[in-house]
């Protein structure tokens, strides 16, 4: 079973996301925010990939994904957000994709299992 962390600060988000990965048949893991999923990253816990948010309060996600790049190297991550123009930011390029929030979680879906499958 593949192992998947979603790091966001909206609870309503982490739930809807959360209860569809795992329907799809991943083993999901939320963190609330970046000094949560830090935690998590830094404990060696099984992952596959990360679901990751850019706004959060205090850390943003720009700022975690180069720490995670730096403690896992080779674990993908999806930044998933509402906000297209971080797309153009030179940090963003590091993430293995870059969803824009929607209802509709299938491109997000498809491009997990790229990722991990």
């Amino acid at each position: 079973m593949k192992h998947i962390l979603i790091v966001d600060d909206d609870e309503k988000i982490r739930l809807l996301l959360s209860e569809e990965l795992t329907d799809e048949g991943y083993e999901v893991k939320t963190a609330a925010d970046a000094m949560e999923a830090l935690k998590i990253i830094e404990k060696q816990e099984p992952l596959d990939l990360v679901v990751l948010d850019i706004r959060m309060p205090g850390m943003t996600g720009v700022e975690l994904l180069p720490r995670i790049i730096g403690l896992r190297e080779h674990l993908p991550v999806i930044l998933n957000t509402a906000y297209t123009q971080y797309k153009q930011d030179f940090m963003t390029w590091a993430a293995n994709a870059y969803i824009v929030k929607s209802s509709d979680l299938s491109e997000l879906k498809q491009k997990i299992k790229e990722l991990i499958e």
